[in-house]
């Protein structure tokens, strides 16, 4: 049997990308073996019943290289030097690596930029003018590569095609639920919070429904649930689920979502609830146009708890999820990701 080593963002506790190794595995040939490169092996091995090495092993990481056939750079905004110039460079190294191994090898559902470094720019493109094949998520990053000359195939998030677990017992509420996923940033200052939850407690008093705040990465979102969570005088909770397709299937019991990170909007639009976007980064922005989904930039959430509450119900009441057709074909052309993972077996 081939096998696959797999590499992305997996193993620090963050959904999003969690739900795109899931959807990789599940389009994954299965004449395919995955090895894949973790921060927490053990986890990941559990989580989604796969071979595991540890992606900061030089020595492991090599050594599994050279017992495969192909490299899959897995999905998500991998290459950006805004939080960092090493994520990058330690991307790059590893594709150029298993380029030199002979590897077939495949940049996967990627979100390509920004790119604020010169170095950076020129290492990125020498490297994906190197490899075997490449597939992105969004029309910004299809334009840059052809700038570069380099070709690619574009389609939604894969995780619009990730396959849902229902989970009808997951709450203690039973009536109507609001599901509220909110990350750091620097734009999101403690007045920014308050207001936010201000505008909770009025949404919720006004709609009679149940708040659900909905970390995606513990290590960074549980913090500000719990500090929301403190100023909520209507009923709520704050609900955490490691399986991403059971995280997936919440949103099927969710008839709204307020969301900053992108698969938490993206999963409830998939599965039918209506959503709202704080967005933050420019991948957010693109989804709003792609999914026709209304929102604000973090930076412009207007200063009145009332106003922010009022533009809420207004959405809850009048806004429309996307209808069971556009989400199949969300569904179906984030499936054409999968036709370069065919490559790998070939």
């Amino acid at each position: 049997m081939k096998k696959a080593v797999i590499c992305g963002y997996y193993g620090m506790g963050n959904a999003g990308d969690e739900a795109l190794l899931t959807s990789l595995l599940q389009m994954l040939p299965p004449q395919l073996k995955p090895i894949v490169l973790s921060n927490n092996p053990i986890e990941t091995a559990q989580l989604h019943q796969v071979e595991t090495c540890h992606s900061r092993s030089p020595q492991k990481i090599l050594a599994a290289l050279k017992q495969s056939n192909c490299f899959i750079w897995g999905g998500g905004s991998l290459l950006q030097d805004v939080s960092s110039i090493n994520s990058p460079l330690y991307y790059c190294a590893i594709m150029t690596l298993s380029s030199q191994l002979g590897l077939y090898t495949i940049a996967w559902a990627q979100g390509i930029g920004p790119l604020n470094h010169s170095l950076i720019r020129l290492v990125s493109k020498s490297v994906l003018k190197n490899v075997s094949a490449i597939s992105v998520r969004d029309i910004a990053s299809s334009e840059l590569l052809s700038n570069w000359d380099i070709e690619s195939l574009i389609a939604p998030d894969p995780v619009w095609a990730l396959e849902s677990l229902p989970m009808e017992n997951f709450s203690s509420f039973a009536g109507k639920k609001v599901a509220v996923n909110l990350r750091p940033h620097n734009d999101l200052n403690q007045q920014k919070l308050t207001n936010l939850a201000k505008a909770l407690n009025l949404f919720g008093q006004a709609s009679t429904t149940n708040i659900l705040l909905v970390p995606f990465q513990a290590s960074q979102d549980l913090t500000i649930a719990q500090s929301v969570s403190a100023l909520l005088d209507v009923p709520h909770e704050i609900i955490q689920l490691q399986d991403p397709k059971q995280l997936k299937g919440i949103f099927q019991h969710v008839d709204m979502l307020i969301g900053m990170r992108l698969h938490s909007l993206i999963m409830a639009a998939a599965e039918g609830a209506i959503t709202f976007a704080l967005s933050y980064d420019p991948k957010v922005d693109q989804l709003m146009q792609q999914a026709k989904i209304p929102g604000w930039k973090i930076s412009q959430i207007p200063s009145s708890p009332e106003q922010i509450a009022q533009t809420w119900l207004k959405c809850y009441f009048d806004g429309q999820p996307l209808s069971q057709q556009e989400r199949e074909s969300f569904r179906q052309q984030a499936l054409c990701h999968r036709e370069l993972l065919l490559g790998c077996h070939n």
